[in-house]
């Protein structure tokens, strides 16, 4: 694909490229140590937080028939991420061990930036690539949730999360009144089960069994074992010990997203025994501008379920009469999900109020 010579496009896009800047607050961290590395927790939470609240709410909408071609330069921050990735895991591998300023706790605390941004920031961009069509985008998005040991999302994702939104089929629907943890370690096992069952399911439905090798998972476990030999031959036992534990905090970002996007939302049931069509009021929103651009229009999450083929710059945002709406971006809210007593304060009301205006008339919520 060839880059357009257009100004405007670049000036458009060039807000989405502001998760390249975590990169040098990650090295200093790891030069610097000590206070420093409180560095990319505030980067990422205090100071978005602060940033959406000075830079408002975007409202308007592009225009989804812009042609692939006005889209080049944001589709290559999400295509040139897995390289910048792969570089500050394996660079900062090889040299924490040898880092004689670092002690042991600081080397966890550094690799907890290291899983920050390989899950707030790897995660998101595998899921906007793992959406496209192109085989360099899916292998880009595969590479990059081989690097936090979490392949099998791209499966549970596509033909599970997309599919039963909002149903007790969907794990990652987070119930109401469920705090995180429990969440949390009910989706890790549930999610590589149903991931598993929808890919044995899809080759049954060819004639064909579950370890043919068009199964999708001997591609998942071959390159979780390459980064895991990186791992190792970069920094021996210590290193590999490092890489397993940005891994965990990897996807410990992605479900505590995964639990602020559908809390409490459910899709309602029809005479039939189906479950009504997905709609824009099954996912919460945020229209906060900031945090849009860190997460390249996650939050734009209603419409990412209704048109799930179309890419981030593309994303519309919806009134809150059409879809809820968050009260604050991600960043607050996933900070606010750690403290189930304070997320429910804030949440429960407004699932309440979510319930009376789209299903008055429902009022056994265990048996819609």
């Amino acid at each position: 694909m060839a880059p357009p010579v257009s100004v405007a496009g670049v000036r458009k896009a060039l807000p989405f490229w502001v998760s390249l800047g975590l990169v040098p607050v990650l090295l200093l961290a790891a030069v610097r140590g000590g206070w420093a590395l409180a560095l990319p927790l505030l980067c990422t939470f205090a100071l978005f937080g602060i940033l959406d609240a000075l830079a408002g709410a975007e409202r308007r909408n592009a225009d989804p028939q812009t042609p692939e071609r006005d889209l080049f330069w944001h589709r290559l921050i999400t295509m040139i991420w897995y390289p910048v990735q792969i570089g500050l895991i394996y660079g900062l591998i090889w040299y924490a061990p040898r880092a004689g300023h670092l002690n042991g706790f600081e080397k966890i605390v550094l690799f907890q930036g290291v899983g920050l941004v390989s899950g707030a920031i790897g995660i998101v961009y595998a899921h906007e690539l793992m959406h496209r069509q192109g085989r360099l985008e899916r292998w880009l998005g595969d590479l990059l949730m081989a690097s936090v040991l979490y392949s099998h999302f791209r499966s549970e994702h596509l033909l599970v999360h997309h599919r039963h939104v909002g149903t007790p089929r969907d794990a990652v629907t987070a119930r109401y009144g469920e705090g995180f943890h429990r969440f949390f370690f009910r989706v890790l096992p549930r999610c590589l089960v149903s991931a598993f069952r929808a890919e044995r399911e899809r080759l049954a439905r060819r004639g064909l069994p579950w370890h043919h090798p068009g199964n999708p998972f001997w591609r998942y476990w071959a390159l979780q074992i390459v980064h895991l030999i990186a791992a190792l031959l970069l920094g021996g036992i210590e290193g590999l010990g490092l890489f397993l534990f940005q891994a965990l905090v990897a996807v410990w970002y992605l479900e505590l997203t995964n639990y602020v996007e559908h809390y409490g939302l459910s899709r309602k049931r029809l005479a039939d025994g189906r479950y009504e069509p997905v709609a824009p009021h099954h996912s919460w929103n945020a229209a906060h501008r900031a945090s849009n651009w860190l997460l390249i229009n996650l939050q734009r999450h209603s419409d990412h379920h209704c048109h799930p083929d179309r890419r981030f710059p593309l994303l519309a945002t919806y009134p809150g009469s059409e879809a809820p709406q968050l009260p604050y971006g991600y960043p607050v809210m996933v900070a606010v999900a750690l403290v189930p007593p304070l997320w429910r304060r804030v949440m429960d009301r407004r699932v309440r109020r979510w319930r009376e205006l789209h299903y008055p008339e429902i009022t056994d919520w265990e048996r819609r």
